[in-house]
Order: C-alpha cells, then sequence, then structure tokens
C-alpha cells in the first residue's frame, strides 16, 4: 500500500486568521485520505479557535510528537511551553514566541525525517523576531535550517512566478540584479518545474526590471547588461528561457498563458499581479532538500475573530504540499529504474539542431 504521508501544519500568528484557515481546510472530507496532518502549535489556542467557530465535525488528538500520532487522526503537537493568550486582531510579543516555537518544533521533526512536509500558517515578521529567528520571513529560515539555497514560487492552477530576489528594500534590488543570481535562479526554476511539476520542457518567461523592459536602454541598462545575456546563456544551457518582457504589457496581455513560469525580478513586480488574478494560490519554497507550502496570505488582523477568512488557499497549500512530495518520488523512480544502452558501435553521425521556440 502507498505510504500514507505526515504533513506537519504550522499554527503561525495565533491572533490572525493562521487557526481559521487551518481548521476550516481540515473540515475538507479527502484530507485524512490523502494524508494524516499534524498541527504544531498550541493546543489551548488551537481548542479556543475550534469551539468560536462552532467546527465540530471533527476531534483533534493532542500527542506528545510527531511518532505517537494516529495516521486516522488530526492531531496537535503541543510546542507551547506556556499556554500564551489569545487576543485576537493584535501584534504580541506572546504570539510571536509561540508561533517560533510552533516553526522551529515543525522544521526539526521535518529535518529529521518525522514528517515529510510542512505548512507554514501566516507569521507576522515582527513580533516573531528573537535571537534564533533574525530572517525577513519563512524563506530565508528555511534556507538556513535545511543549509540549502531556495528559490520562491507562486503557484496557482494558471500560474506560476518565482522571484530573483525576495523580501528586499527596493533600494537593494538592482545592485542584487547580476547575470549570476538570474542564471542561478532558472537554474532552480527549470529543475523545480520538472522535478516537482512534471513538466518536461518548461517555458520560462523573464521579466525586466525597468518600465518597458529599459526601453532599448532609455529608462535603464540593466536589460541589456545583465538580464538579455543572462537568458542567452540560461538558453545555452538548455533552459528555454525567454525575454527580457515588461511587466505590464506582459500581464496586461496575458501573455503568461504561453508560459510554465515566470521569473520576476523583485518582490511585488511578480506577486502584486499573481494575487490579482488568483488570490487562492499557493507558496511554494522550491530548491530544498524538503517541501514547505503555505497560503499565499498574511495574519489578516482585520479577519481575525470573525469568520470570514477564506480557507482555499489553505487548502491548496496541504494538497500542494502531498503532490510535489509524489512528484519527486515519481521521479526518482523514473530516474533509477533508466535504461542504459551500450553503444559498441556507432555506424551513422546524426547531427542535432537545437531547436528555440518562437515567440
Amino acid at each position: 500500500m502507498e505510504k500514507k504521508l505526515k504533513i506537519g501544519i504550522t499554527q503561525g500568528d495565533i491572533n490572525g486568521i493562521g487557526y481559521e484557515v487551518i481548521l476550516k481546510a481540515l473540515t475538507d472530507q479527502h484530507i485524512l485520505e490523502q494524508c494524516t496532518p499534524i498541527i504544531y502549535g498550541s493546543a489551548k489556542a488551537a481548542s479556543y479557535h475550534k469551539k468560536s467557530l462552532g467546527i465540530d465535525s471533527y476531534t483533534i488528538s493532542v500527542s506528545r510528537s510527531a511518532d505517537d500520532v494516529n495516521p486516522h487522526n488530526i492531531s496537535i503537537v503541543n510546542t507551547s511551553a506556556d499556554e500564551p493568550k489569545v487576543e485576537l486582531g493584535q501584534p504580541t510579543p506572546e504570539a510571536g514566541k509561540s508561533a517560533l516555537e510552533a516553526l522551529e518544533a515543525a522544521t526539526s521533526d521535518l529535518l529529521a525525517g518525522k514528517i515529510d512536509a510542512i505548512v507554514t500558517a501566516p507569521i507576522n515578521k515582527a513580533t516573531i523576531q528573537s535571537e534564533t529567528f533574525k530572517f525577513p520571513g519563512h524563506t530565508e529560515y528555511l534556507e538556513n535550517r535545511a543549509e540549502s539555497e531556495s528559490l520562491m514560487i507562486l503557484a496557482s492552477d494558471r500560474l506560476r512566478v518565482a522571484l530573483v530576489t525576495t523580501h528586499m528594500p527596493i533600494t537593494k534590488v538592482s545592485q542584487a540584479i547580476t547575470k549570476e543570481a538570474i542564471l542561478h535562479k532558472l537554474r532552480l526554476l527549470n529543475k523545480s518545474l520538472k522535478e516537482d511539476f512534471s513538466i518536461i520542457c518548461p517555458r520560462i518567461a523573464v521579466l525586466g526590471l525597468n518600465p518597458h523592459a529599459g526601453d532599448n536602454g532609455l529608462i535603464g541598462e540593466e536589460e541589456t547588461n545583465i538580464i538579455r545575456p543572462a537568458v542567452a546563456k540560461a538558453q545555452e544551457q538548455g533552459i528555454w528561457a525567454f525575454g527580457p518582457y515588461s511587466a505590464d504589457g506582459f500581464f496586461g496581455a496575458g501573455q503568461y498563458n504561453h508560459f510554465d513560469a515566470v521569473l520576476a525580478m523583485y518582490h511585488d513586480q511578480g506577486l502584486a499581479p499573481f494575487k490579482a488574478l488568483d488570490m487562492s494560490g499557493v507558496n511554494f519554497t522550491a530548491g530544498l532538500p524538503v517541501v514547505r507550502t503555505s497560503p499565499d496570505h498574511g495574519t489578516a488582523y482585520n479577519l481575525a475573530g470573525k469568520n470570514e477568512a477564506d480557507a482555499t488557499s489553505m487548502l491548496h497549500a496541504i494538497y500542494a504540499a502531498i503532490d510535489i512530495l509524489r512528484e519527486r518520488e515519481e521521479n526518482e523512480k523514473l530516474l533509477s529504474n533508466q535504461l542504459v544502452v551500450e553503444i559498441r558501435e556507432v555506424k551513422k553521425e546524426y547531427k542535432v539542431e537545437k531547436f528555440i521556440p518562437q515567440d
């Protein structure tokens, strides 16, 4: 029988909509057929939110560790030594500490192989800061813990957007845009599209940095001197990358429909149009040896306690983690069973011309 996956879900900020979207997502009748969900967080806070939402279609079993969970139940591993106080809609140090405790416990179990993937609920990036968390977000924290470089990808059924730079002040973006950085991200993106999304020959659009993609040097030279040469180098390495494209026209004209993914230069250039087109997408941290996904929204303090939060993105994040794990497993099987052909005599020489599709 196929192994039942253990999916860890971190509680995020207990004063935001984290628990609401988690608990609502877990009402999906197919969840327990596909995985064993394990919440990492405060059992008391989870019970408070579950009761206030009126969710009684399932119970949550409290477990001491991921090793002890019943595979047929929804479980919670209590990670808070001191039960934090829930103050809906308020960013508090207590909530930040509780969010960090959950994240650290889930990440440790993930790296130790006790769970198969983690889905992270939204955190407040200010209140979670501590001696052990000095990062602008989950992505950078997980890079550090996994000792691996990563790539942020926002994914939905209609669009995938990856970033060259992530949580960085706009004043520093142009300095971080180099040929090496773009080429490195293109390699990571191309690899992820093949291994995590099963796209055999991914087509990747690369956006420019400046308005109108620099207008041939009139509004900036990064496109001419940095981005275009990086795209050309990627093509030489067998990556089907194209561009640079002007971001506004690219999204406005729906050109993204002709590509498997888009590589944006900075955070809001890619994520603003993505979220305008689909607010139920998934944030996936590609490039890591482990799988992490999350919903594509924040703590939404303004909605906390109102029972108005939409859990679709969280549900998609859980299923995306399951899908990516299975795609990776299938890819490993295919690679391990490759047909090895030994050519003893070559009678004919074939010339293979490189094919580059036209835009």
